[in-house]
């Protein structure tokens, strides 16, 4: 689902992403409530980046990545916890791409995510390349996320991926 956003424009950069676990839901610019089997999943567009909410027999896993002002916590490249019965991974990268190879990552990302039944993407006003993307599956009983903000004004794109599901022998996602 593409949404085009209607918010003042913020001028935002990779390093001012925060991560939080466990935060209630924020305000969201557009919303898209997923059913993956026995999981419900809430794919949230916030002004400054990205929520999800994941609800399941087990409970309630909240993620945000954004930029929060008094948050202490930074964008991590690695975060493997437990909470409760679940694991939950996360990994997150950087990468700084010259104009034109942003601008066609951009296109190829937007389009991707855009036509997939359970993908969000939304576009930013200033550029049409300013986007925050969430796509979410459930495989092997886990539930995976994955997400893209871009930040055309310093060619960062910032990928994250995220993992939650019943304790299983852990491997930290790796790499974009």
């Amino acid at each position: 689902m593409l949404r085009t956003l209607t918010t003042s424009y913020t001028d935002t950069r990779a390093a001012d992403l925060a991560w939080a676990l466990g935060r209630e839901p924020l305000p969201a610019l557009a919303d898209l409530d997923l059913e993956l089997k026995d999981a419900r999943i809430q794919l949230r567009l916030l002004g400054a980046s990205h929520q999800v909410i994941l609800e399941e027999d087990r409970g309630v896993c909240s993620e945000t990545v954004a930029c929060l002002p008094g948050t202490s916590t930074s964008l991590p490249l690695g975060v493997a916890k437990r909470l409760g019965e679940w694991e939950y991974e996360f990994a997150a990268c950087v990468e700084t791409l010259a104009p034109g190879q942003f601008a066609g990552r951009a296109r190829e990302l937007i389009a991707l995510v855009s036509d997939h039944p359970h993908g969000l993407v939304g576009i930013f006003p200033g550029s049409p390349y300013a986007f925050t993307a969430m796509l979410a599956q459930r495989h092997d009983g886990h539930v995976h996320w994955r997400t893209w903000h871009a930040y055309p004004q310093d060619g960062e794109l910032v990928t994250t991926r995220t993992r939650v599901g019943v304790r299983v022998p852990s491997l930290l996602l790796a790499g974009c």
